[in-house]
């Protein structure tokens, strides 16, 4: 017999992108808040995308090799794509709407 859970996590686990690499994002929550940016790169699967100047952390990296210092980089973090909503040319928020059935 199926597990009744197997088959709710299908279902869930549909993933809807509604951007795409080049696209222009303004972030809608986090410490990031309202900060524009670029999708530089986007993961369908786990539903998150890389966007320039955005989500940013310091990574500490150790030294590899005798005579070589350690090192504070600046890592970009990708951020879900529930918190980005795509900004068009002029800089105002892109809304779709449900209208008498069809999109507009």
């Amino acid at each position: 017999m199926q597990n009744r859970n197997s088959s709710l996590g299908t279902r869930n686990s549909i993933n809807i992108m509604n951007v795409k690499k080049d696209d222009k994002v303004i972030v809608l929550t986090g410490k990031d808040k309202g900060k524009t940016g670029t999708v530089v790169k986007s993961f369908p699967k786990e539903n998150r995308v890389i966007v320039s100047g955005v989500n940013i952390l310091k990574v500490h990296q150790k030294p590899r090799k005798s005579g070589e210092k350690g090192q504070i980089l600046d890592k970009t973090m990708p951020i879900d794509v529930s918190n980005v909503k795509r900004v068009e040319a002029r800089g105002t928020r892109k809304e779709t709407r449900k209208i008498k059935g069809s999109k507009s």
